[in-house]
């Protein structure tokens, strides 16, 4: 069985009810053997906890399955341990002789019972040279590579991506916070712009800072700007004066020029937590050209649920704020309808000085999601979302916090029967 392949794969109590996914596989390496398979990660309602091999019933394409219980009690790695994904994947190891790249690992039951690390595939030859670029894939005997135990200044992050690749940013900024340090920061250093600025809005700020303050100062500019601008402005406010306007100095001026002016509002006021790039289109635009753009990928569903209808210009801060048209509303009309003749006018739009109170009495009000924001102009300068107030409601540090925890502080029950002893 293939551990990267097991990535994501979900896992199913004896019930038959998913309780979460597998989010690493815990090996003990040995000095003169195969290691041995401790257990999985797996990742119940964004934390992760350890599942005793010895409890795992059943490993297919699409399924684990375990019997008896899990422990809830948030996974610890122990020293003699490491993390198959997240810590042995990409390293530089030999293998027949020759340095080669660690693609992947594959595990088995032994004759005991036991399950073991027996066989490693890697990419061999692939380097300098036209003519050894792609190297050679290979399978080999766990005994026939070595230099798993070292210490490697540039790991590489390549097959530790292709296993969450198709993860949603917030499932892979919390296996992020699992990893140690410097894997961590090699994982953010090897993703695109776009999906480390994914990432890094679902990370706590010192999880924030700390990646950013290992990239040099050009590509975390970059990454600011492909943020929201919202997120961006929140995490610029956290670093030190100096060195928030050295990442300001460095995006290009379109980009910096909404972050700047969300940074001049009040952190819990509406224009500190709203987005400056809401759904708004003119008054002529058609009904399909509306629902065309609450189509588009990169809109969130809070985003998506109402189009903000402004004379031109378009783009924050505005012309002048006519009013909203509801996602729902524009189900009703024909496509070929002007916007304009949908636009809900019974709906006063909010100030960016209104607290954040205030933003959660009008949004629970009138049953909203959204809420748009209009200066003393008369201008629509951004929207706020439900998803905005829920961060500025929430404790300080939500994001780290165990989900299952009670309000105690004591460990959640564990999952499938009476609790048992886990742990990695």
């Amino acid at each position: 069985m293939f551990i990267a392949r097991l990535a994501g794969t979900a896992v199913f109590d004896p019930t038959g009810d998913r309780i979460g996914r597998v989010r690493d596989v815990v090996v003990a390496l040995r000095a003169n053997d195969p290691p041995r398979v401790h257990g999985l990660v797996v990742e119940v309602q964004r934390r992760q906890v350890f599942l005793p091999i010895t409890r795992v019933r059943g490993i297919e394409a699409d399924a684990v399955i375990f019997t008896g219980s899990i422990n809830m009690r948030r996974f610890e790695k122990h020293t003699t341990e490491s993390l198959a994904i997240g810590e042995l994947l990409d390293l530089t190891v030999e293998a027949g002789g020759q340095s080669a790249t660690v693609l992947d690992l594959a595990m088995e039951a032994g004759r005991t019972g036991e399950w073991l690390i027996t066989k490693v595939a890697v990419l061999r030859g692939a380097g300098r040279g036209l003519r050894r670029r792609r190297g050679e894939t290979l399978v080999v005997d766990w005994a026939e590579v070595s230099g798993f135990g070292a210490v490697q200044a540039d790991q590489g992050a390549a097959n530790l991506l292709a296993a969450f690749e198709e993860t949603r940013p917030a499932d892979l900024a919390n296996a992020l916070r699992h990893l140690p340090v410097k894997r961590r920061a090699e994982v953010a250093a090897a993703l695109q712009d776009e999906r480390l600025a994914d990432v890094l809005e679902e990370l706590p700020e010192r999880d924030q800072i700390g990646i950013l303050n290992r990239l040099d100062a050009e590509r975390a500019a970059d990454v600011l700007a492909a943020m929201d601008p919202d997120d961006a402005a929140d995490l610029l406010q956290d670093l030190a004066p100096p060195q928030a306007q050295a990442l300001l100095a460095r995006m290009e001026p379109r980009e910096a020029a909404p972050v700047l002016r969300l940074m001049t509002y009040a952190e819990n006021t509406a224009g500190g937590m709203m987005t400056s790039q809401p759904i708004i289109l003119p008054p002529h635009a058609t009904i399909a050209e509306a629902l065309a753009e609450i189509r588009r990928q990169d809109i969130t569903p809070p985003v998506a649920a109402q189009v903000y209808v402004t004379r031109p210009p378009v783009e924050t801060p505005t012309g002048r704020y006519l009013g909203v048209a509801h996602f729902q509303a524009l189900l009703r009309v024909p496509p070929s309808s002007l916007l304009g003749g949908a636009i809900d006018r019974s709906i006063d739009p909010i100030r960016p000085d209104l607290p954040l109170a205030g933003v959660t009495s009008y949004l629970a009000a009138y049953n909203l999601v959204a809420a748009p924001v209009v200066d003393e102009n008369g201008r629509l300068v951004g929207a706020v979302t439900v998803d905005d107030v829920l961060d500025h409601l929430l404790p300080p540090g939500w994001r780290e916090r165990d989900e299952q925890t009670a309000p105690d502080g004591d460990a959640a029950p564990a999952l499938g029967g009476p609790e048992v002893p886990g742990g990695g």
